[in-house]
């Protein structure tokens, strides 16, 4: 079962999907969980996933669309910003807390990819937040940027792309994915660029040049080291930036703990169906156990 539905925040209208079992009955409130995905998606592709197998675990699991993206129109568009998707998160938690179909003392957040990185900030000191789940999770930190985009030289020149972006008279939109123009911030990726997996015509697949500064200084392990909250990461050495990951989990020390898979790529966790079942499994149990 899947519901429209939306909520307020910083003056803008955000638009989610409500995600609940197939044989849920009205007055039933079921742990509820936030479901975000990687940067520029939108809430029919990886979040929708994960919230549709989460709601088949027994859960009410929300979806929805960060301001000026997909379903959510803000006059800032596309841009991906830590701090701003974050907000979002907190906004939606608040929001899932008050649903008549969830127990607002047992809801949890699952952050996809980038947004895992959000999904820990948006947890902190949240009481909205009990749980973590972090499926695939871009963790990244100074050092691991340097080594993704080109060094400091690349990652300077890149800040600079976003400081002229920013002062440009109108927003220098680029294309988010391709498979002919190189210029794309995804060039030939995997998921991105087939209509039969994330290519789907919700998919705004546009990047807000201005995006590059706020994503490229932005330290997403730092979260560790001062999250209370249970948290499970879910990754495989065969996807990205598994160093990122393993150093979250041994900064957050007890209250972390990790299922590494074998052999599944970054998009296998997107949307292969062993990889999301295994992973859906693992993150249901989760929240099973730590949102008492």
């Amino acid at each position: 079962m899947k519901e429209p539905v939306s909520f307020e925040h910083a003056g803008q209208t955000l638009a989610g999907d409500l995600y609940l079992p197939d044989d849920y009955q009205t007055g039933d409130r079921l742990p509820g969980v936030i479901v975000t995905g990687a940067w520029t998606t939108v809430k029919e592709q990886m979040a929708g996933t994960y919230a549709a197998e989460l709601a088949d675990r027994g859960y009410a699991a929300l979806a929805f669309d960060f301001r000026g993206w997909g379903a959510s129109p803000d006059t800032i568009q596309f841009l991906e910003n830590p701090q701003r998707k974050t907000d979002d998160i907190r906004a939606a938690a608040a929001y899932l807390a008050t649903r008549p179909e969830v127990d607002g003392d047992r809801v949890a957040g699952l952050g996809v990819c980038a947004s895992a990185g959000y999904m820990s900030d948006a947890a902190l000191d949240n009481p909205n937040i009990k749980s973590v789940a972090l499926v695939a999770p871009w963790l990244h930190d100074a050092e691991i940027v340097n080594a993704v985009y080109g060094g400091a030289e690349g990652v300077a020149a890149l800040i600079e792309a976003s400081r002229e972006a920013e002062q440009a008279a109108s927003p220098v939109i680029l294309e988010a994915a391709s498979l002919t123009n190189e210029d794309a911030v995804m060039y030939q990726a995997p998921y991105y660029t087939d209509p039969d997996t994330g290519l789907i015509p919700e998919y705004d697949n546009k990047f807000n040049a201005a995006s590059w500064e706020g994503w490229l200084t932005y330290d997403a392990i730092a979260a560790a080291d001062n999250s209370d909250q249970p948290t499970l990461l879910v990754h495989s050495d065969a996807a990205a930036i598994p160093q990122g990951a393993k150093a979250y989990a041994e900064r957050m020390g007890d209250n972390a703990t990790t299922l590494w898979l074998d052999d599944v790529t970054q998009f296998d966790f997107y949307h292969q169906p062993d990889a999301v079942e295994a992973s859906s499994n693992a993150v249901a149990e989760h929240f099973e156990r730590t949102l008492k």
